[in-house]
C-alpha cells in the first residue's frame, strides 16, 4: 500500500512536471516561443529606428546642402549645366542582338 502510494505521488509529480513544461497556456515552450519573438522583434525595431534616421539625415541633407541637391538633379534628372554636354553610355542587350539576322 505505501508503495503503491509512493508510485502514485512520483506519477503526479511527473504529470505535473510535465504540464508544467509542456502543457496549457503558459507552458515553457509558450514562454521561450514568445521570448524568442520579443527578441526578432526588438531587432527589427532596432533595425526600423535605422532606417528612421537614415532618412532623416538624407531629409536634412536635402533641405540644407545644396550640392546633395545637385547630385540629386544630376543623377536622377539628367540635368547639367549651361556649357556642360551629357553623355550617356548604354549597354547593348545581347538577346535583342542575337535574335536580329545577319545583313548581307
Amino acid at each position: 500500500m505505501f508503495r503503491l502510494s509512493r508510485l502514485a505521488l512520483a506519477a503526479v509529480v511527473l504529470l505535473a512536471a510535465y504540464f508544467a513544461l509542456y502543457g496549457g497556456e503558459y507552458s515553457y515552450a509558450e514562454l521561450r516561443a514568445a521570448r524568442a519573438a520579443e527578441d526578432r522583434e526588438r531587432q527589427e525595431l532596432a533595425e526600423r529606428e535605422r532606417q528612421i534616421d537614415s532618412l532623416r539625415a538624407w531629409a536634412d541633407s536635402m533641405q540644407v546642402d545644396s550640392a546633395t541637391l545637385e547630385r540629386i538633379a544630376r543623377e536622377r534628372f539628367g540635368m547639367i549645366r549651361e556649357g556642360e554636354v551629357l553623355y550617356r553610355i548604354i549597354e547593348r542587350d545581347t538577346a535583342s542582338v542575337d535574335s536580329v539576322p545577319p545583313v548581307g
